[in-house]
């Protein structure tokens, strides 16, 4: 019993002297107390680093960088003695608005007497030499410089994006580098490379008196860390590009996107509306991003990247992938002729359309409505009494295509868009049968009914982001592979590591079934719905696209390959409520694709045709009916003829008080000299 007691002692005793021996060392040969944040003796200054450049593939700066200034308060070093008047005069400043900015910053959730606080941002050159050599006497406020952005474009602020003040969730995601006051990446490229982008900061230890005056480096600054500016990144886009595509979606809503199809390198994303990026910078900046959010006047909405996150109905860009689901799956081949005579007709439901009885390469120059309705009817019923199966297994091939899914890129936002599953369909057949009362087995769901008969020509349920057609158009000038579509080409000079953008992607086509999809992309152009596209400089293939939508006029889309033989650029352009394809979304993706190929614009008519084009008015017509159906629309002309009203009612009594005042004086002054009574 003894022995087990001696034992427990022993081990007790061997732990405690494990304690000591690591305490003596963290507090006799380690640094580790005397350098706590909390200590009054020792504090650690922070040296922000400058931005990381961003520039195009050309070596074109499109965001620098330039010195900010900002007023910093202590509360630990407020004297006694503070000359309140003087110190307002000096920052041109009242003194309530400095007690409420001193109280303001105290109730800050990391506030504490001993950290600089932000109290004044967004000074000027002028402002600092003004301030410099007089703000010493006033140790609780002192000059930071914060790095802060330069935009050198005046388009592509979505793209860009911007940064911003750290929020306490930013804060609390990355609490070992972010601090109160620090900025951080909010949107675009900013935010997906902030790590990159926003470098490593310099770190000084100070040490200081009793009343926090410096007395001196710590150490003599041997652990001392120097700052590390980010690093610069070169992105994918073709400034030139981009802003000619910016140009050309001026008062309209669509998007424009290009990519080489070799590598999966973004030429151009531009959206409409756009954005100028100076509007993040300077003194008005939150004023600026606010109005940008609250900008919803006919739908505008000039935060919301079309290009990446819009999801739209391809129309007859979608018939491609139809073609080529369709004769994966085995149901047609390119010699397949279905009865498209007079359109599609399929009881009961008729859809006008051109051509006739075809085979596939006629059928994608004229563009058939009936023959890729007919060739999705095949996919469906490929598996009879199962038609769940055949759309599940048309979409894991569309999902192979980087359709329906997240593309996994580095932009910073993006949707999914929508190729519906058997299992959708189930759900919709469910419940128009609980509606009409009946029994029957949803898992055996009708085409026709649940609208997926329109699917094939690019309408019905799917939904892609313009983005994602650029991709699956790239896929198929590829003859079945795709890289995944991204934004930064090289980060401080070296090729972009990261591995997702190396990986080949293959789709479940198999490349034999590209070359007639091909041919018919050449006949759209030689002569079929684009032909008046037609370059003399360099070849194409394409596709044209009209898409309904219930809102108001049909989406202009048009999609590109050039050149034909070995495909350089893919461009696809979406223009809402603008009309047919060719008409509109067609010259901008020539425009776009002609620059980048000859270097030149040879058919400027075609670019002054897009710069000088506005829908504002479809859309204005959309927005007042949309308000009307909601009982919320308030008439211009009515509201002016109201106040005309108004105004005219009022003028008529200011007159009548004239009136009657003038009859009261009259009056007056009659009764005044009426001669008195004998």
């Amino acid at each position: 019993m003894n022995t087990r007691y001696l034992k427990i002692f022993s081990v007790l005793v061997v732990i405690a002297l494990i304690f000591v021996a690591r305490l003596s060392y963290l507090q006799l040969f380690t640094d580790r107390y005397a350098l706590n944040a909390a200590n009054t003796s020792i504090k650690i200054e922070y040296v922000i680093p400058q931005r990381g450049v961003i520039f195009d593939r050309n070596g074109k700066i499109m965001v620098g960088n330039q010195p900010a200034y900002e007023i910093s308060f202590t509360q630990a070093l407020m004297k006694p003695d503070f000359d309140t008047l003087a110190f307002c005069n000096l920052m041109r400043i009242s003194k309530a608005d400095l007690i409420k900015r001193i109280n303001t910053i105290k109730k800050e959730k990391y506030y504490s007497k001993l950290t600089p606080m932000t109290f004044l941002k967004d000074l000027s050159r002028e402002d600092i030499a003004r301030v410099q050599e007089i703000i010493f006497k006033y140790p609780a406020f002192s000059i930071v410089s914060r790095p802060q952005r330069q935009y050198e474009v005046s388009t592509s602020g979505n793209l860009l994006g911007y940064t911003s003040e750290v929020n306490e969730r930013e804060i609390k995601k990355d609490s070992t580098y972010y601090l109160p006051g620090d900025f951080i990446g909010k949107t675009g490229v900013e935010k997906s490379y902030e790590k990159e982008l926003r470098g490593v900061k310099g770190m000084n230890y100070i040490q200081k008196d009793i009343k926090l005056r410096n007395v001196g480096p710590y150490k003599n600054g041997t652990l001392d860390k120097d700052v590390i500016t980010g690093k610069d990144i070169t992105l994918t886009i073709d400034y030139d590009l981009q802003r000619m595509a910016e140009e050309m979606m001026v008062n309209k809503h669509g998007a424009i996107v290009a990519l080489d199809p070799n590598n999966g390198e973004v030429l151009v994303a531009a959206t409409g509306p756009d954005i100028d990026p100076n509007l993040f910078t300077g003194p008005y900046k939150s004023k600026n991003l606010y109005a940008l959010s609250k900008d919803t006047l006919y739908e505008n909405k000039p935060t919301f990247d079309r290009s990446l996150q819009a999801g739209y109905p391809p129309g007859s860009t979608f018939k491609l992938l139809t073609a080529l689901s369709a004769m994966q799956m085995g149901v047609m081949d390119e010699n397949t002729v279905f009865p498209c005579g007079g359109g599609f007709n399929y009881r009961g439901l008729r859809i006008k359309g051109h051509g006739g009885a075809d085979p596939l390469i006629p059928a994608i120059q004229v563009s058939s409505n009936c023959y890729f309705s007919y060739a999705y009817l095949a996919i469906v019923n490929k598996y009879p009494g199962n038609p769940s199966k055949g759309v599940d297994e048309w979409k894991a091939i569309m999902s192979s295509f980087g359709v329906g899914e997240f593309l996994n890129n580095d932009f910073a936002v993006g949707a999914k868009g929508r190729i519906p599953s058997g299992e959708f369909y189930e759900k919709r057949m469910a419940g128009i049968y609980k509606a009409s009362g009946s029994k029957k087995d949803p898992k055996n769901w009708d085409p026709l009914a649940t609208g997926a008969v329109f699917n094939g020509m690019g309408q019905g349920d799917v939904m892609v982001t313009p983005l994602q057609l650029a991709n699956y158009v790239g896929a198929i000038a590829n003859k079945g592979w795709y890289y995944t579509p991204h934004i930064v080409k090289s980060i401080d000079g070296k090729p972009n590591p990261d591995k997702r953008f190396k990986v080949k992607h293959k789709t479940l086509v198999d490349p034999k079934h590209f070359e007639p999809v091909l041919k018919g992309m050449e006949a759209v152009v030689l002569r079929g719905t684009a032909h008046s596209l037609k370059s003399n400089d360099f070849t194409m293939l394409a596709k044209t696209g009209t898409a309904q939508v219930p809102q108001g006029k049909d989406n202009s889309i048009f999609v590109l390959i050039a050149p034909a033989d070995k495909p350089k650029i893919v461009v696809v352009a979406v223009m809402e409520h603008a009309g047919f394809g060719a008409t509109w979304a067609g010259p901008a993706s020539a425009v776009i694709a002609e620059k980048y190929i000859t270097g030149d614009l040879k058919r400027e008519n075609l670019y002054k045709k897009m710069t000088g084009a506005s829908f504002m008015p479809e859309y204005k017509r959309q927005w007042v009916a949309d308000l009307k159906r909601k009982g919320l629309y308030k008439d211009p002309a009515l509201d002016s003829a109201k106040q005309k009203r108004i105004q005219d009612s009022l003028k008529f009594i200011k007159e009548q008080k004239i009136k009657l005042q003038k009859q009261i004086d009259s009056e007056t002054k009659n009764k005044n000299t009426k001669p008195a009574k004998p």
